[in-house]
């Protein structure tokens, strides 16, 4: 199947223009009682299985070299869980003039919650990182932020309820972790299969994706949050996202380089040191801030669909640069670097 090939004149990919769309259908026909019971279902599920593929590519002795990496995973916990909050912190200027209190709360939640796992896979595939460490930092990011946003979110959020989630443990062990040792286990018997067919990766990312981002916007508009925020507050909100996530991209691709990493694993650290999770933060935000969670997670969702276009654009230019491999460099990315076709646009987490 051919992708489909822009203008040279429209800058803009085919999925982010997907993106779009399934974010006005969300807003124009939200999905509500069991239709929003089905789509929530699906997404569920097709997130687990796009992680069972991953587990069925990726190599036992791949995903160990990644594990290994403690240097990068450090860096990419310590701008999730440390240089976020501070960036939230000093954003409390912002209130009243740009901000709520309710948005500022809000923004600042964002800067809490863990770092996406399939986007930062995903986007690090098509700029030709370092797969098997963005695998790894994503995972321990969210399995760290399972205690570390709700610690943080009680000290800095002023006691807004909330602790240690059990729920939230075990959806992320059932949907992501499990799935993805079952893939590991059965690698010896479907790995080359799935590695001969890898555009099927590709369609179940993309569609996971759409189904995430249909689900909570419907989710967001069935609440009636764009009603709660003003077009002007929600145009300050948008600039101080917009200058947060600028600041967190240059703060990990140059900061990469200044400690010393390699380009692979800059690659990695931008992309899952600069962004968060809106399916960890959905669940975390409804036991944080219960019936205040849709206002709540509205900077989280918009600050989502912002990271994703963004790093879209970057992954692509990136995959585009010349790259010389030497011998420390040529990993598991050097025969096959992505689990991912090339084709493959913006994923989520």
């Amino acid at each position: 199947m051919k992708h489909l090939k822009w203008p040279s004149w429209m800058p803009i990919d085919a999925y982010i223009l997907l993106l779009l769309t399934t974010v006005g259908l969300a807003a124009l026909l939200p999905a509500r009682g069991t239709g929003a019971e089905v789509a929530s279902g699906a997404s569920t599920v097709a997130i687990a299985f796009l992680f069972f593929l991953y587990g069925a590519r990726l190599s036992t002795r791949e995903a160990l070299a990644g594990l290994k990496h403690w240097r990068l995973h450090t860096t990419v916990l310590a701008c999730t869980f440390v240089v976020f909050p501070l960036l939230g912190l000093a954003a409390r200027g912002l209130e009243p003039v740009f901000l709520t209190h309710d948005l500022y709360t809000g923004l600042l939640f964002l800067t809490l919650v863990p770092s996406t796992i399939q986007s930062s896979i995903a986007f690090t595939s098509m700029a030709r990182g370092n797969v098997p460490a963005a695998i790894c930092a994503g995972s321990f990011s969210s399995l760290v932020g399972i205690v570390v946003t709700p610690l943080l979110a009680a000290t800095l959020l002023g006691g807004t309820g909330g602790g240690f989630s059990l729920d939230s443990l075990v959806q992320i062990v059932l949907q992501l972790l499990v799935p993805f040792l079952a893939g590991q286990v059965l690698r010896r018997w479907i790995g080359a299969f799935v590695t001969r067919h890898k555009k099927v990766l590709g369609l179940v990312d993309r569609g996971s994706i759409l189904l995430v981002v249909y689900t909570a916007f419907s989710e967001g508009v069935v609440q009636g949050i764009w009603h709660q925020v003003s077009p002007a507050r929600l145009g300050g909100l948008l600039v101080v996202e917009a200058v947060l996530l600028a600041v967190m991209l240059a703060l990990t691709w140059y900061g990469g380089k200044a400690l010393g990493f390699d380009r692979e694993d800059r690659i990695t650290i931008q992309f899952a040191g600069s962004k968060k999770s809106l399916a960890a933060g959905l669940p975390m935000a409804s036991v944080l801030f219960g019936a205040q969670a849709s206002l709540a997670v509205l900077p989280l969702m918009l600050f989502h669909q912002m990271q994703l276009m963004v790093c879209a654009v970057i992954a692509k230019r990136r995959s585009q640069d010349p790259v010389t491999r030497s011998g420390a460099d040529a990993g598991a990315t050097a025969q096959d670097p992505s689990p991912i076709t090339a084709g493959t646009a913006t994923p989520s987490g």
